[in-house]
């Protein structure tokens, strides 16, 4: 049974995009032997025409290439709004490019040479962390759905009921019955499924992350 923010290794893709031949190559035997569904590409633009963004992975990304350098891709994605973790590897890297993709999103910065077991490592900690941004996204998107079939004054009590307005105050605040209120707020819990007042302030929080 998987844990919150686990993936199967074949549920999730893991992109190479490094114009070096031999390292490509090195990097997809890796991977696939450890059972890692791998795409490799040569280009960037070859790997923007195949990604699915919809689907869940991660990024090996080169930082240095002839045709759009990786942080030039990092941007690119960044613009789309991909939430696809990179993981930057280079022979050439030094602290000032280290810096610039991490402040610009970057999972990880990995100097080559390195150990196969320090990428694998890095490569799973990327694959939980795409994972639980996925739950995050769905699960917001969730509570916004729920949110639209709330009347006005339906969210008007949800808003004051998350705050801990009592029904005595609310109805007060509004200018309703006590029993009106008592009628929104059943339909407000409802709507949204919340089991409880605190289910539903954790529904409302959602919102503001």
């Amino acid at each position: 049974m998987l844990k919150s923010g686990e993936v199967h290794k074949d549920e999730a893709t893991v992109y190479v995009v490094d114009d070096d031949d031999g390292m490509r190559r090195a990097l997809t035997l890796l991977l696939s032997t450890v059972g890692y569904n791998t795409h490799a590409y040569a280009r960037p633009s070859e790997f923007l025409a195949k990604l699915k963004t919809d689907e869940p992975g991660c990024l090996v990304l080169d930082i240095r290439m002839p045709e759009m350098s990786g942080l030039e891709l990092q941007r690119q994605l960044n613009r789309s709004g991909c939430m696809l973790p990179i993981i930057f590897i280079t022979g050439h890297g030094d602290v000032p490019m280290a810096v610039q993709a991490m402040k610009a999103g970057a999972f990880e910065f990995i100097q080559k040479p390195f150990r196969d077991q320090d990428l694998l490592d890095q490569i799973n900690h990327a694959l939980r962390h795409d994972a639980e941004n996925r739950q995050n996204v769905a699960r917001r998107a969730d509570v916004l759905r729920r949110l639209e079939t709330l009347t006005p004054r339906e969210r008007q009590v949800m808003d004051l009921v998350v705050d801990g307005g009592a029904n005595k105050v609310i109805a007060i605040d509004l200018g309703l019955s006590e029993r009106t209120v008592e009628i929104h707020r059943a339909k407000v819990m409802e709507k949204m499924g919340a089991r409880s007042v605190a289910h539903l302030v954790k529904m409302h929080m959602t919102l503001a992350e």
